[in-house]
């Protein structure tokens, strides 16, 4: 889902968040409201990434599960959900205030921004495969440039945003 959001973001395209979640173990969308702090604070944070919604917004596209058929259980499920997402927004706003995530990205990919990376994003020039294996070559390889992802730190720095404490 995440991929989908960010493509559509980038290409100015996103509409409404269809906000039901599937069962990860089925692998298939079971239409249940989305509950996950984690996954509602990386939704909020692209959402605020484009600058809030222009059009649409979140769609609860949801049911409740079968042992729940009363009517206060849809409206119990409809406020953990809207909470979640909350929530969700409370801790992307903490991620974005605290810079280190966005500053690590910025850092990280700073030679799209210049040189043969930045004609290539930019489309200056067509570039194909060719092109980019005669740079590699004519560099010396990817080995000089390569650093660490550091995927475990950038995860505790999200994990900690998600602490109810500071999001209260």
């Amino acid at each position: 889902m995440q991929h989908e959001m960010e493509v559509a973001i980038a290409a100015g395209r996103l509409g409404s968040i269809d906000a039901n979640v599937g069962d990860e173990f089925l692998g298939w969308d079971t239409d249940q409201f989305l509950k996950n702090r984690q996954t509602t604070t990386e939704i909020m944070l692209g959402i605020m990434k484009m600058g809030g919604f222009t059009t649409g917004g979140l769609n609860f596209d949801a049911k409740v599960r079968r042992a729940s058929f009363m009517p206060i259980d849809l409206f119990y499920a409809h406020i953990g959900s809207m909470d979640a997402f909350a929530r969700g927004l409370k801790a992307a706003s903490l991620i974005r205030k605290d810079g280190r995530i966005d500053g690590f990205l910025r850092e990280r990919y700073s030679s799209w921004d210049s040189g043969f990376g930045g004609r290539v994003e930019a489309s200056l020039v067509k570039m194909g495969l060719k092109d980019c294996e005669a740079h590699i070559l004519r560099n010396g390889g990817n080995a000089k440039h390569n650093e660490s992802g550091r995927q475990e730190c950038l995860e505790n720095i999200f994990a900690d945003s998600l602490d109810s404490r500071l999001i209260r």
